[in-house]
């Protein structure tokens, strides 16, 4: 029997209980692909992570979801990442290797700032009526044609008129497996702009669904969707540079904070912070 240790924490957290969960084990070595997909279905959060040694990187980091393993996901970097600067005294810059690539993080105290792949995307195929429908909207309340981004999870992003228009928002996941129904999984990321800009920041609400054992299921911080918003200002030739505050999970009654800035040399930075709840042990 061997005991692996875990740390539970709190990504996008502004308070102690707020942000998107996420448990990480300290030292996956000897865990197989089946058991790591076992107990990420144990804590049965959106994510959980395993951290393995690197050749190129601070540390090789594995993330899984209930259901499936992840080559990037936002929230699960930030707060692996915190973790590892314990684990190995990295300091406050390292990289962490993921099937998406090497991801450079920097942190400023609990303040964690990840720098994403260049985006790639592609166009959205689907009539935007046929869109609007499935999301229990009116064409009239989609802004400008969503896209489908990746920098490092592809993601249609589609942007909104207004912040009722993202509060109506119902999606039915027949129709959306209809009108994004491509072999990718169909996941959505929708945003508003949220009033003036503060201290010089621009300000957005957010939602992102994904699917979930045949349903669709509410994120309450996606940083890998933040990205992709990123992504979205580059290749829709978005003036440079961009800072934005994004607000996420309060729908689900799990508020959660995203920074997101976009220089002038198109590099994409997702920033949030990271809270620890507690340490645990597994024993198998």
């Amino acid at each position: 029997m061997t005991n692996y240790r875990f740390r539970l924490l709190n990504v996008f957290a502004q308070t102690t209980l707020g942000g998107n969960p996420l448990a990480v084990i300290e030292d996956a070595r000897g865990l197989d692909d089946a058991t790591m997909q076992a107990l990420a279905r144990q804590f049965n959060l959106s994510e959980t992570t395993f951290i393995f040694p690197s050749e190129i990187a601070t540390a090789r980091v594995r993330i899984f979801t209930p259901n499936f393993e992840m080559p990037f996901a936002g929230h699960p970097t930030l707060g692996t990442a915190h973790v590892v600067r314990e684990l190995k005294n990295a300091g406050d810059a390292l990289t962490l290797e993921m099937q998406a690539g090497c991801i450079p993080v920097k942190a400023n105290g609990d303040q964690w700032t990840l720098r994403a792949n260049a985006p790639t995307s592609r166009p959205f195929a689907a009539l935007r009526d046929d869109l609007a429908k499935a999301l229990g909207l009116s064409a009239n309340d989609i802004a400008a044609d969503p896209l489908w981004v990746n920098t490092g999870n592809e993601q249609l992003v589609v942007p909104l008129t207004s912040l009722a228009a993202l509060d109506h928002c119902r999606p039915d996941s027949r129709l959306i497996d209809q009108v994004c129904g491509d072999g990718q999984r169909n996941k959505i990321y929708l945003w508003a702009k949220d009033g003036v800009p503060v201290n010089g920041l621009q300000q957005a609400s957010v939602r992102f669904f994904f699917p979930n054992n045949g349903a669709l299921s509410e994120d309450p911080g996606t940083g890998s969707a933040c990205a992709n918003l990123g992504g979205y200002f580059v290749v829709t030739q978005m003036a440079l540079p961009q800072t934005w505050v994004l607000r996420q999970g309060t729908h689900i009654n799990k508020p959660c904070q995203l920074h997101l800035h976009v220089d002038a040399q198109q590099n994409i930075f997702v920033g949030g912070c990271v809270i620890e709840l507690g340490r645990g042990e597994i024993s198998l």
